[in-house]
């Protein structure tokens, strides 16, 4: 049985548990036998985000090691990049605003939830800069291990053959992280399970319709960022129909959808690319990996929408730079995600850890997490394809006709 139909099943029984302690039929000395296991798994998930931050995020980095194509492909590239995730968190933000999801649940967190205070700008730039990066590590600063392996990883390609022995030892530790983040969400169902008993002991049914609009607010946020932004880009800055690009791009989508993965897609989608929209390979075979390993627009936009969610939930409110440093941190952090499914979820708990937002959020997310994340890498791989179908026809090579459809005939060696 796969992952996410288990936590969708611990998920449905999670809360019928609670709804019959809620109900008074089952004792509510149940509820205190399970708690503890619902606490054991939050900090099993708080116990990897630092070193998955710190190894995924530096290896994330050196896999830009061409310093010749970090030329001027390289740079409209990552500069649209950037600017698509940035407008897919301030979506995400938008939507959040505008459906408010969370609103009216009134949870308590478990512990003291501590809000990280409002610092001036000048000091939000300065405390970005690690003074001493063992410290951020010790202290899980997120924005500073992320700003440290920023640098590392800069500087790793830029030694070359010397530097090589380091990330030899980063990408184990990240492959490593990566085992023992699988190992964790392996348990995720029983976490679900005990956490999801325990809230709805206390609210009854008022938790679960909220779940339900979070998932419809984040389907239309995602239609909305395709409509807007990728048929814009397409549309104003290519010159080109949107439709043909849906349609080439469809056998992406749908492995999209069934992977949950951009790297399990990117085969597929570089197919779609270079043999239905005329994308040369000589681009797509470098911006298209880059894409796959920094450009993450669901994600982004699932950011945004769940940290408001959990506040929303968790009766908090976020000042304006609260706001700016979930932007931050999701763009950062997006970087630097592996393109594997789950890694939405536990980077939700960067974010979260970052502007001091309650970690047992995330179980209220868990039970629909498989059926956010299938939209998810949908708006990943586009995000992709259309920063990649960009570059192409500003660097001159994009076949208009291959992305029309156009019929090419041979007529005594000559095309028609």
């Amino acid at each position: 049985m796969k992952l996410w139909l288990k936590i969708l099943i611990a998920l449905f029984f999670g809360a019928c548990f609670g709804l019959l302690v809620h109900l008074e039929w089952l004792p509510k000395a149940s509820i205190d036998i399970l708690s503890p296991v619902g606490t054991i798994f939050l900090n099993l998930i708080s116990m990897v985000i630092v070193p998955l931050v710190f190894s995924s995020m530096t290896v994330g980095i050196t896999s830009i090691h061409d310093p010749q194509k970090l030329g001027r492909v390289g740079f409209i590239s990552l500069l649209l990049y950037v600017v698509t995730m940035l407008v897919a968190i301030v979506i995400g933000l938008l939507f959040a605003e505008l459906f408010q999801p969370g609103l009216g649940l009134n949870l308590q967190a478990s512990g003291e939830t501590v809000i990280q205070t409002s610092p001036s700008i000048k000091e939000m730039i300065l405390g970005i800069f690690p003074s001493n990066p063992i410290a951020s590590l010790v202290e899980g600063n997120v924005l500073q291990i992320i700003v440290f392996s920023l640098f590392l990883g800069i500087s790793i390609n830029f030694a070359g053959e010397k530097g090589r022995p380091v990330l030899e030892v980063l990408e184990s530790l990240a492959d490593v992280m990566f085992r023992l983040t699988s190992i964790i969400m392996e348990m995720s169902p029983i976490g679900v399970f005990a956490i999801m008993a325990g809230v709805t002991s206390t609210f009854g049914f008022a938790v679960l319709v909220p779940l339900l609009k979070f998932l419809t607010a984040y389907y239309v946020a995602c239609l909305f960022h395709m409509a807007v932004v990728f048929c814009g880009i397409i549309y104003f800055m290519t010159g080109l129909h949107p439709l043909p690009f849906f349609k080439g791009m469809s056998d992406a989508i749908m492995m999209a959808f069934s992977t949950c993965s951009s790297s399990a897609t990117l085969p597929v989608t570089m197919h779609c690319i270079q043999k239905n929209l005329g994308v040369s390979k000589n681009i797509s075979n470098f911006v298209l990996p880059l894409g796959a390993t920094i450009n993450m627009n669901g994600a982004a936009i699932y950011q945004g929408m769940s940290t408001l969610f959990i506040a929303q939930a968790y009766g908090i409110v976020l000042g304006w730079k609260s706001i700016a440093t979930i932007v931050l941190t999701a763009l950062l952090g997006s970087i630097g995600a592996a393109s594997v499914p789950g890694t939405g979820f536990i980077l939700l708990s960067v974010v979260l850890v970052s502007v001091g937002l309650p970690i047992e959020g995330l179980a209220l997310l868990a039970g629909v997490d498989r059926m956010r994340e299938m939209m998810s890498t949908i708006l990943n791989v586009l995000g992709d394809a259309v920063c990649t179908l960009y570059v192409a026809k500003l660097e001159g090579e994009l076949d208009e006709r291959q992305y029309n459809r156009e019929e090419v005939i041979v007529f005594e060696g000559s095309e028609i």
